[in-house]
């Protein structure tokens, strides 16, 4: 008794995943969590052995057990910050990423999405673009990163970078600006981390590109 031959249904071919973040912007990224991780809690302790205002943070969050040792981690942190914001600034505007990725920004657009993301109406289905939101976040730890490096090379070097430090109306005001600076960085990372948390995709994006 004969019989008919079936063919299998050829397989179905599968579509590679697009890539969301490039090899280079993963790797700064990472690095650059690091060293802001250690300039933070080192300088914590530094702020310690002078503070600004009525506080001082809880040794269990500082780096360094004393201020020679928090210095030494502190700067430390700072040349493998200023390295890799250099590089990412640079293949950032090569590429041609912040122009696509943080431009344009419109107050309207900024509003708009602001009040989408306080109603839970804010659509993440597409990470390859940036909402108003978050154009205006990066863009603005961006210049946050550049005026905390310039604030605490005023700070540390005010006599041979006396001009640097005279921008900043002096050594005193300087410092109060790299405070400032810091908490809005740790600021930051507190949003930056929650949406990480919310949109796990996001995250996945940053590890692997796709």
């Amino acid at each position: 008794m004969s019989s008919l031959a079936v063919d299998d249904p050829p397989a179905a071919t599968a579509t590679p995943a697009k890539v969301i973040q490039p090899a280079w912007v993963r790797t700064v990224h990472w690095i650059n969590a690091v060293a802001m991780i250690l300039m933070i809690m080192s300088g914590w302790q530094i702020y310690n052995a002078s503070p600004l205002f009525d506080f001082k943070f809880s040794k269990t969050i500082t780096l360094g057990g004393w201020l020679g040792g928090a210095l030494l981690w502190h700067f430390a942190a700072m040349w493998l910050l200023m390295i890799n914001g250099l590089v990412y600034l640079s293949l950032g505007l090569a590429t041609g990423r912040f122009r696509k990725k943080l431009l344009p920004i419109t107050p309207e657009g900024v509003l708009s999405d602001a009040k989408a993301a306080l109603t839970g109406r804010l659509s993440h289905a597409d990470l390859t673009r940036y909402n108003y939101v978050q154009k205006l976040l990066y863009a603005g730890i961006i210049a946050v990163g550049i005026l905390v490096v310039l604030s605490g090379l005023a700070i540390w070097k005010p006599v041979q970078l006396q001009y640097l430090t005279a921008l900043f109306g002096g050594y005193e005001a300087a410092r109060y600006v790299h405070f400032f600076c810091m908490a809005a960085i740790v600021a930051f990372l507190i949003v930056h981390v929650a949406l990480a948390v919310l949109v796990p995709k996001s995250l996945r994006a940053m590890i692997i590109g796709r």
